[in-house]
């Protein structure tokens, strides 16, 4: 466990040195950059060190993973994020622990969402996931990209839907740097192409200022663009166990 620790704290201060430096670069103050520390695939103890460690913000992707992990953690001071597809029948379990679901991309997750946390009485923050490789248009968010997401078309509707729901907060936009389409390999481009998108969305809604953008590769481009969080899992943890 001692080992384990004195990993992850060197892992983390790479990380944020790497975070300062790109805030340096870009004339951005590193307190205007938050750190979510993907932590799937690794154990509730990992997510107890980085606790101690500072961390305050953790992400998981997959449900059957993130619920008992955040329960074995329920002690601690932490928010959780959801960042992966979310399907209906998950939203239930999801709910019980997420603060914030990055990954709202279509009207009847919306709905779902909005249901359960009126039920349990909590609010639940919720960021549009903007798919990049879907094209531009397709309004009411009928096409969705490869990794999940609307298209930028359908961000507006959405957002008013989500701003209208009961137990819901609208947050802002999330991304994942797209690997088809005009903007793949080309990160710094679809970063900046968000934070377009970002400025659109804050003329209706001025609180949902919050984007998302960037991983262990690519932060740097992230905080250039001006992502207010960046979500990095294996420059902290290390390479991840296979599955399977």
């Amino acid at each position: 466990m001692t080992d384990r620790k004195g990993e992850l704290a060197a892992n983390l201060a790479n990380v944020e040195r790497r975070i300062a430096a790109a805030c340096t670069a870009a004339g951005r103050k590193r307190e205007e950059v938050t750190l979510i520390v993907v932590t799937k695939t690794y154990p509730a103890s990992d997510v107890r060190i980085l606790s101690e460690l500072g961390v305050r913000h953790v992400a998981e992707n997959r449900d059957q993973d993130a619920a008992p992990k955040a329960a074995a953690c329920s002690d601690l001071s932490l928010s959780w994020h959801f960042v992966g597809q979310l399907q209906t029948n998950k939203v239930r379990s999801v709910v019980g622990y997420a603060d914030v679901v990055q990954s709202v991309d279509r009207a009847r997750l919306v709905t779902a969402l909005s249901k359960e946390a009126e039920r349990v009485g909590r609010e639940v923050g919720c960021l549009i996931q903007v798919a990049l490789d879907a094209g531009e248009s397709s309004v009411g968010g009928g096409a969705r990209g490869e990794r999940g997401g609307v298209a930028p078309g359908g961000i507006a509707e959405l957002a008013d839907l989500v701003a209208g729901a009961p137990g819901l907060r609208l947050g802002g936009l999330m991304t994942v740097a797209p690997l088809t389409g005009e903007y793949a390999g080309q990160q710094q481009a679809a970063f900046e192409r968000l934070m377009d998108l970002s400025t659109d969305l804050r003329r209706t809604h001025p609180a949902a200022n919050m984007v998302s953008a960037g991983m262990s590769a690519d932060l740097e481009q992230a905080v250039a663009a001006g992502a207010t969080h960046v979500r990095v899992g294996t420059a902290v943890l290390g390479d991840r166990p296979r599955l399977g």
